[in-house]
C-alpha cells in the first residue's frame, strides 16, 4: 500500500477552537501519520466578517488513502465535531480543507463532494499560506509553479494572521 503526503487546512471559530483543532488532529492521525503541524495562528474572517475570529493551522498528513477517500475521511471528521453548514463561509466548529495532495492536480463533481486540487484559492488566502510555508516553504505549487514562500511574499491578502499564544 503506497503512501502520499496530503496537507490540510484546518480552521474553528466557535466554541473551543484550540480543542476542536487538537480533536480533529487526533481523528486525522486514524487515516495516517501526522507529519508535521504548523503552529496555531489566530486570524480574521475572509469573505463574511461578521462572525468570531478563527484559529487557523496547516498539517501534512502520510496517508494511504486516494485523494476522494481523504476527502471523504474530512467530511466525516467535521460532521462528528458537529460542523454544520448553515451559511456558506460562516461560522463553524471545525472546517478540515484538502489543500494538497502529493503534486496531483485534478477536479472531481460528484453528487455529493467537490474536490479541486491543488485547493484553489491556496495562493490567495493568508492564513493558509503562513501556517503552510511554516511546515513547508520550499514546497511547490503544482500549477503555478511558485514556491509557497514566494506566493506568500507576492500576496495581495492583508487579513491578519497572528501566532495564538
Amino acid at each position: 500500500m503506497s503512501e502520499h503526503i496530503a496537507f490540510i487546512g484546518l480552521g474553528s471559530n466557535l466554541g473551543d477552537r484550540k480543542a476542536y483543532l487538537a480533536r480533529a488532529r487526533r481523528a486525522l492521525s486514524h487515516y495516517g501519520r501526522l507529519e508535521r503541524c504548523s503552529s496555531l495562528y489566530e486570524t480574521e474572517p475572509v469573505e463574511v466578517h461578521d462572525q468570531p475570529h478563527f484559529l487557523n493551522q496547516v498539517v501534512a498528513l502520510r496517508t494511504w488513502l486516494d485523494p476522494v477517500a481523504l476527502l471523504r475521511a474530512c467530511l466525516r471528521i467535521e460532521r462528528t465535531l458537529g460542523r454544520e453548514r448553515h451559511i456558506p463561509k460562516g461560522p463553524r466548529t471545525i472546517d478540515l480543507d484538502l489543500l494538497l495532495y502529493e503534486d496531483e492536480v485534478l477536479a472531481i463533481q460528484t453528487e455529493d463532494l467537490q474536490l479541486i486540487l491543488p485547493h484553489p484559492r491556496l495562493h490567495q488566502r493568508r492564513f493558509v499560506l503562513v501556517p503552510l510555508c511554516e511546515i513547508c516553504p520550499d514546497g511547490q505549487h503544482p500549477v503555478l509553479g511558485k514556491s509557497f514562500s514566494q506566493l506568500l511574499a507576492e500576496l495581495e491578502d492583508t487579513a491578519e494572521v497572528r501566532p495564538y499564544a
